[in-house]
């Protein structure tokens, strides 16, 4: 989805409704670096806070994920059309987690069977330590790997908002973690919490229908602070 054009739209509505970053924030529960990052076409407002936004800005779903707001004529297509791009970004980060999986099995095949050839092959200590080197360098890359295909594979859901998420590379590889959820900051709400990890966004989207399973907007008018 085009992320500047979508933030582009979010900005011309709210300038239209006569609220301020805050103003929009405050009454979604969020932060206005949140507002002004979609705006910036630096990311998609999650799918919890899709239905209040929309209901702030006085557009639909399809709008928003359109970009524009659009005609009666062309409502099904468009939902259409946002539907599939949704379907092909879930088949998108299930195949991530997959390829991230065979990425680590393979990196451990590798590690093991490097530092089995250096443990019981008769070989110059040069060699030994080369084929080490070489095992530790290989665990390396292949962990690295594995960790960029993991963090992009699916999102992050909020115990507090219930927003979901994609955090940074940095703040998923150095989070505490089981094996479905990480102890991560939301951006939605700024709270920490362990988060649960959801590999597909289907269970909360329903395009046609625009329900969302999102707390209630609290409209606020355009005067207040």
């Amino acid at each position: 989805m085009d992320q500047i054009r979508i933030g582009r739209f979010i900005a011309q509505c709210r300038k239209a409704r006569g609220l301020t970053q805050r103003q929009l924030a405050d009454g979604l529960g969020i932060s206005d670096k949140t507002v002004s990052k979609w705006e910036c076409g630096n990311g998609l407002p999650e799918v919890s806070l899709m239905l209040p936004l929309c209901e702030a800005l006085g557009i639909t779903v399809n709008d928003l994920l359109s970009g524009e707001r659009v005609a009666q004529a062309d409502y099904q297509k468009k939902a259409e059309e946002n539907m599939m791009e949704l379907i092909r970004e879930n088949a998108e980060n299930k195949k991530r987690l997959a390829l991230s999986l065979i990425c680590a099995a393979i990196t451990g095949i590798a590690v093991c069977a490097l530092i089995a050839l250096a443990a019981f092959l008769t070989l110059p200590a040069a060699a030994r330590i080369a084929l080490i080197a070489l095992a530790l360098i290989t665990g390396a890359a292949g962990v690295g790997a594995a960790a960029v295909l993991d963090a992009r594979a699916g999102y992050y859901q909020c115990p507090h908002c219930k927003a979901t998420f994609t955090p940074a590379l940095g703040e998923y590889v150095k989070a505490y973690h089981t094996f479905t959820r990480r102890r991560l900051v939301c951006p939605a709400c700024g709270r920490t919490g362990l988060c649960r990890r959801r590999i597909t966004r289907e269970e909360e989207t329903k395009i046609g229908g625009e329900r969302f399973g999102s707390p209630p907007f609290v409209q606020l008018s355009a005067g207040s602070g």
